[in-house]
């Protein structure tokens, strides 16, 4: 050990193991610390301590720990946890995954350094989220309406556009004609797709309004673990220090948690279900939980956090605890996507938990929640009456069985189908739910109060 400017100093290296490096003779250390790596060439990593005890730090190195040697490797552990610099001039920039500009600009000037931690927000203090979000997507706004503050995942597939329909989200959201801020923070992502993501923010002009983190495939895995932190630090200064409404986009959590399991697995721990770690539940509400409103502050924190599913298995322990932890999902179908339906949302799949405290008189409109109700209620029939006919056919159904049949195509392709481009005001939304509603008889329009029904159903369509 020796003391060196800005730190302690060791040069016991016991053990390299995966993405850990464990070092001997450790005095003090603390959890959380940050330490700096110093090759034999001089080349500077990061880490941070996972355990201390014994006269042993275990450190996960963020780059990776190719090229270290347990001869001449130095760690210097500096007193600190790890914090970036936070600004407004991080708005319109892009950074890696640890929060380093990869734009070919200056480095921001940080008028505050922030702990990527974060800091849990008082549960008294929290605001409930009611305040609507338009997202301009018929399906979301209509049936399953985003609040401020509210954590909404997307569960995917491999191949499925969740990653079109994140980044039309991030440029068509507004909450009382304001605009959001967007953090996004791409995890373990290929190329094309950070690209995508990148060009189609610049191209519709909210870059201006956007942050980027971005992990690629090829980045190590470790750093991954590090990423959605920075993000959300980043969300927090925006929202709360500058009052700004913040979209964080997080993708691929799928990605995040492999990260958790390849480091879990480093450490020898005991497995969990599937080899993900036991307190995988605990580290995703780490990050989940950063969402929310603060009571007497302007901003807030709304959460996308998007992953796929392996398998399309929702019941996989990702999918399953994210679940848990936030208030709904949006579950992308394979059959509509093979369809050729775009956004391909599974309605009977899915909820939003605040749909019911955003939406209404002086938020929307009186009779959204009614409708969606109804709308749920005619594609559940829709859907059992599909499967009773792969079995007798359509010959044995009635009139009334048929118009919901028809109701279904016409569902699908009009109200759930839109185009990439397509920003839909929620009263274009409401308007062409009711036009698909009046493909049905009128006295079906079980879930609906009368009054709603003189007012806004279509009788010359409908035939009835």
């Amino acid at each position: 050990m020796s003391k060196s400017v800005g730190g302690v100093e060791y040069t016991k290296v016991e053990e390299i193991k995966g993405p850990l490096l464990i070092m001997q003779g450790v005095t003090r250390a603390a959890y959380d610390e940050l330490v700096e790596i110093e090759t034999p060439s001089g080349e500077k990593r990061l880490g941070k301590v996972l355990e201390v005890g014994g006269g042993r730090a275990v450190i996960q190195v963020f780059e990776g720990t190719r090229g270290l040697s347990v001869i001449g490797t130095k760690a210097r552990f500096l007193g600190k946890t790890m914090e970036i610099p936070v600004s407004s001039e991080l708005l319109g920039r892009v950074f890696d995954g640890l929060g380093r500009p990869i734009d070919g600009l200056p480095d921001p000037v940080g008028e505050d350094f922030r702990d990527v931690n974060g800091s849990p927000i008082n549960p008294e203090q929290r605001e409930y989220p009611t305040d609507f979000i338009q997202t301009g997507i018929s399906v979301i706004d209509g049936m399953l309406s985003l609040t401020r503050g509210q954590k909404l995942p997307i569960f995917s597939g491999a191949g499925m556009p969740h990653s079109i329909l994140a980044a039309q989200i991030a440029r068509q959201a507004t909450v009382y004609g304001e605009e959001f801020a967007v953090v996004f923070a791409a995890i373990g992502v290929q190329h094309h797709e950070a690209s995508f993501f990148r060009r189609s923010l610049e191209e519709s002009r909210a870059i201006k309004r956007s942050c980027l983190f971005l992990n690629l495939a090829d980045d190590p895995a470790i750093e991954r673990i590090i990423t959605p932190r920075v993000a959300l630090t980043t969300a927090e200064y925006f929202a709360f220090d500058l009052g700004m409404h913040v979209l964080v986009i997080l993708t691929d959590m799928t990605n995040y948690a492999e990260a958790l399991r390849e480091i879990s697995a480093a450490r020898e721990e005991v497995p969990g279900r599937k080899g993900y770690p036991g307190y995988l539940y605990t580290d995703l509400a780490t990050n989940y939980e950063r969402a929310g409103r603060i009571k007497g502050k302007k901003g807030s924190i709304t959460q996308m956090p998007i992953l796929s599913m392996p398998s399309d298995d929702i019941t996989h322990p990702i999918a399953d605890l994210t679940g848990y932890i936030t208030e709904g999902q949006i579950v992308l179908s394979r059959d509509l996507f093979r369809k050729g339906i775009y956004p391909p949302v599974g309605v009977l799949m899915s909820l939003s938990r605040l749909m019911k405290d955003g939406v209404g008189k002086g938020k929307t409109r009186d009779d959204h929640m009614e409708v969606s109700n109804q709308l749920y209620d005619a594609y559940a029939r829709v859907q059992e009456l599909r499967a009773l006919v792969e079995i007798v056919g359509k010959g044995s159904l009635t009139s009334i069985d048929l118009k919901y049949l028809q109701y279904g195509d016409v569902f699908e392709q009009k109200f759930l189908s839109q185009g990439y481009d397509e920003n839909r005001t929620i009263d274009e939304t409401l308007k062409l739910a009711w036009e698909v509603l009046s493909t049905l008889p009128e006295g079906e329009l079980t879930k609906i109060r009368s009054e709603y029904v003189e007012l806004y159903y279509k009788r010359s369509e409908s035939g009835a």
